[in-house]
């Protein structure tokens, strides 16, 4: 793998009245790597990966991605076509639509047919949809869902549902993916499964990956790098093992009796 960053975030800031939610935060996102954001409730992980897609405007600060592309100067559908893509805290997919549909909609932007085109079923307009779904299909293999592909999304467990959402990112064929919290509602062996789709995904897809998740082993399992957030500030990076160690860490992430400990 190649040491381009493929990200940089600079003393990004952003504050929510007179609430900083981020503060000064800097780190890179080196290509091919699975990088790990991790912090306590309210640390500023979201908030982050809000102003990386452009769902928030920063207060300071500075975001380039692929070494020369400012972000900051970017609307939130102009960021997909750089080549980023993410999912949700919370599922958002379309319940009465089929799992294939939903996939379709992380596809949007490549479609490029138009009300007449689709009205009179053009050759070419048929054509750009059939390659639409071939991506859709192929994303849905990636997750093992190809089966599923007509039934309709609301009806799947959720877990199931996560994977769909997952598919839906992956259909754009990004260079980088950001999963919030992933794992999140799902049960011990479903994060193991989850931490290895990931992985597989990672080496097939040729990713990068930025993760915010809750859960400390699966977090320190797949990850070449660790970011840590606390109260909007960046507290400590490095390996899972630096990481894992530090005092300022382990006082932040799980309490200060535990660092005494």
């Amino acid at each position: 793998m190649a040491n381009k960053n493929l990200l940089s975030v600079k003393d990004l800031g952003i504050r929510f009245g007179g609430v900083a939610a981020l503060e000064g935060v800097s780190f890179e996102v080196q290509q091919g790597q699975i990088v790990g954001l991790i912090g306590p409730n309210g640390a500023g992980k979201t908030s982050l990966f809000n102003c990386i897609s452009r769902l928030y405007q920063p207060s300071s600060g500075t975001i380039i991605f692929d070494e020369d592309k400012d972000l900051l100067r970017l609307k939130p559908h102009q960021v997909i076509h750089l080549g980023i893509a993410r999912t949700f805290q919370n599922v958002a997919l379309f319940g009465r639509m089929s799992v294939l549909d939903n996939v379709l909609v992380g596809d949007h932007w490549r479609i490029r047919s138009n009300v007449l085109g689709e009205a009179l079923r053009l050759p070419a307009t048929r054509h750009q949809d059939r390659l639409a779904v071939e991506r859709a299909l192929t994303a849905l293999d990636v997750v093992d869902l190809r089966q599923d592909a007509q039934t309709l999304a609301g009806t799947l467990p959720f877990a199931v549902q996560k994977r769909v959402e997952l598919a839906r990112a992956l259909v754009s064929r990004p260079r980088l993916l950001m999963l919030d919290e992933p794992a999140g509602g799902l049960n011990h062996a479903e994060v193991r499964d989850l931490s290895e789709l990931i992985k597989r995904i990672h080496v097939e897809y040729e990713l990068t990956v930025l993760l915010v998740e809750h859960h400390m082993s699966m977090v320190m399992s797949i990850s070449d790098h660790v970011v840590v957030l606390s109260f909007g500030r960046k507290i400590a990076e490095g390996t899972p093992d630096q990481v894992r160690n530090d005092p300022a860490v382990i006082e932040a992430y799980l309490g200060a009796a535990s660092a005494a400990a």
